[in-house]
């Protein structure tokens, strides 16, 4: 990918007046997706909790048992919820989302992927009114793949920037112009936060890198992880262009300016309202809006995961997007998130 930076870009950077003040020229990146940090050993590799730790997927309905004629209910609220301003979710969580900045609490983002369509839900933005350039969920059903969410209600057919096809050069060949995408950003205060082994696939690799020796017993475990979430619809035009997709949600303008923060749980199609996560609770701060980003914003960020020391090979594709969690296995805790001043 070739990026040209003109001289009002080259003004600001430096610091001059106007472009007037910068010398007549451009100055073109190249971005070699053979070029990678250089190897080493890797802290987090295999930290993943393995199968029968304590973290198996397990029945919804357990999140809910009755003792001593009282019902009790377990603290694991699901995730993605409906996340339109207002909504509560049913379950009694214990413990309280952060509403800040992560940065601002200790956790860095350890990992970045997406799915097909929209987990969450936001009345108007991401909902049953979405359109998108095919009717891909049906055709994908019928081939036994991914599941796609909710679409966002941005798509104009009779606009090009939504069907000019996008000659993908670092994301998988699958992903689609006109489509709609929901970001994801793990962070974790035990992640490998500053290093070459920031960014990690799976992501539980890089959200349980050091919990050995930095796990804080003082603090509620969903001020020690959480996920940003933001949801966009995908168009051929770079007015919409974003270089650092990889560092997490895009706060610029009204792009993550009206953000929804609550306790859930990891999500995807294995996860749905019969089998429950038990990566729970953690924070989730999802912007509520759906917003327009360029398809060489995705790709760019592709071609950042290629470049990070641990193989992210297996994320530069739409995941599938796990059914809306039920209100009996929503968190009662949504918050609006707090800007940092």
């Amino acid at each position: 990918m070739k990026l040209s930076i003109a001289t009002t870009v080259l003004a600001a950077v430096f610091g001059s007046a106007s472009a007037a003040d910068c010398p007549d020229a451009t100055v073109d990146l190249y971005l070699d997706s053979d070029l990678k940090v250089r190897d080493g050993p890797n802290p987090c590799e295999g930290t993943k909790p393995a199968p029968g730790a304590g973290f198996d997927n397990f029945p919804c309905g357990d999140i809910y048992t009755m003792v001593n004629d009282v019902i009790e209910m377990r603290d694991a609220p699901q995730a993605g919820a409906n996340v339109t301003a207002g909504y509560q979710g049913d379950l009694q969580s214990q413990q309280t989302p952060l509403t800040g900045a992560y940065y601002q609490h200790g956790l860095c983002p350890v990992n970045v992927h997406w799915h097909l369509g929209a987990e969450h839900y936001s009345v108007g933005e991401f909902d049953e009114t979405g359109a998108g350039p095919t009717d891909i969920h049906h055709r994908r059903r019928l081939a036994g793949k991914t599941r796609q969410g909710f679409q966002c209600t941005h798509y104009d057919g009779s606009d090009p920037k939504f069907t000019t096809p996008y000659d993908w050069k670092h994301c998988d060949s699958t992903m689609e112009v006109g489509q709609t995408y929901e970001v994801h950003w793990p962070h974790s205060a035990f992640g490998a936060c500053g290093t070459p082994d920031q960014y990690q696939y799976p992501f539980y690799d890089g959200v349980f890198c050091h919990i050995g020796t930095r796990y804080n017993t003082d603090k509620q475990l969903s001020h020690q992880v959480g996920v940003q979430g933001q949801i966009f619809t995908i168009v051929n035009d770079d007015d919409y262009y974003y270089p650092d997709m990889i560092r997490g949600m895009i706060i610029d303008g009204d792009y993550g300016q009206d953000i929804a923060a609550y306790t859930g749980s990891t999500t995807g199609t294995t996860r749905s309202n019969t089998v429950c996560s038990a990566y729970s609770p953690i924070t989730w701060q999802v912007d509520r809006k759906c917003h327009l980003i360029s398809a060489s914003s995705f790709d760019k960020m592709c071609a950042d995961m290629k470049a990070q020391r641990d193989d992210m090979s297996d994320d530069l594709y739409a995941h599938g997007a796990r059914e809306l969690v039920n209100s009996t296995y929503a968190g009662d805790n949504h918050a609006d998130y707090v800007a940092p001043p």
